[in-house]
């Protein structure tokens, strides 16, 4: 496997695309979780938030697969991509300090994922070079 600077992280409660990738090469991994959540509801007069908790041997597979990075990208529909920013945080402070963005992204293809990815580090990357 080539060794790729920057990669993309798209996540839900359900899987992590994991995409590293370079100007011509790109590298795809699936991650989900050993027992996938199901969509709670919160009763009136319940106990409890109607959230399932968080998954953390699933946030620590997606973090250790990008754990080579460079400059990393977190994308996803709902809260799943703050928590994994927060475990990142947490647990790796060295990788949280090249997590260069978290945003909010739906279902994109696999496709668009990569474009969104090499244009937001094209112009990042303009952005940090001294000159």
């Amino acid at each position: 496997m080539m060794q790729h600077f920057h990669a993309i992280i798209w996540i839900d409660h359900h899987q992590a695309k994991v995409f590293r990738f370079n100007a011509s090469d790109v590298d795809r991994d699936v991650i989900r979780p050993h027992d996938p959540t199901v969509h709670l509801h919160h009763k009136a007069n319940t106990i409890g938030s109607g959230h399932a908790p968080v998954d953390k041997d699933y946030l620590r597979r997606i973090t250790e697969s990008v754990s080579g990075a460079g400059a990393i990208m977190i994308v996803g529909p709902a809260n799943a991509k703050t928590e994994l920013a927060a475990q990142i945080a947490a647990h790796a402070p060295s990788l949280s300090a090249r997590v260069s963005t978290v945003e909010a992204a739906d279902h994109p293809s696999d496709g668009e994922l990569v474009a969104l990815a090499r244009k937001f580090f094209r112009a990042n990357d303009r952005m940090k070079t001294p000159g």
